[in-house]
């Protein structure tokens, strides 16, 4: 929802991340808070609305002055800003898709309907992606232009 101000993403972590935050450089004011955080790795939306509200709390560098105070990535200090400072929820979307997620259980008949998808290597033989026929894996190990033909089968480079 545009006018709402929410966060729409895949949480990273199945419970909510655990962080201690000091106000002051005293360890007495040390206080632990917990929040959802959308990672990067699987996409997340900002409404307008979220957007303008976050300006006077993260724009101008304030956003990395954040990230450095908690000392975490910028894909939670995301979250920190959104739902611990600005107590607005994540709204999760079962079709963003992190690559920390086995992406061969996404069924073919519900490719059209996904949002982001990812991939991943888990050793050196074998790759988390999505299961779809299409471009010899040696040509296309991460199943990405497999997936963009069964999605747009029209372009030029795609077999018929």
């Amino acid at each position: 929802n545009l006018q709402r101000g929410t966060d729409a993403g895949l949480p990273e972590v199945p419970v909510f991340l655990r962080v201690v935050v000091s106000q002051e450089p005293k360890p007495q004011n040390k206080k632990n808070i917990s929040f959802w955080f959308a990672t990067g790795g699987a996409g997340f939306c900002l409404s307008r609305a979220l957007a303008l509200k976050m300006m006077p709390i993260a724009s101008g560098g304030r956003f990395m002055g954040i990230g450095e105070k908690i000392r975490l990535p910028d894909d939670v200090t995301m979250g920190y800003i959104i739902e611990h400072l600005l107590k607005k929820p994540l709204t999760v979307i079962d079709q963003f898709h992190s690559h920390l997620e086995p992406m061969k259980f996404i069924r073919p008949d519900t490719f059209h309907d996904q949002i982001t998808f990812s991939y991943s290597r888990y050793s050196k033989d074998e790759m988390n992606v999505v299961r779809i026929d299409g471009f010899d894996t040696r040509i296309d190990p991460t199943r990405f232009l497999s997936l963009h033909c069964f999605l747009f089968p029209y372009f030029k480079f795609c077999p018929r």
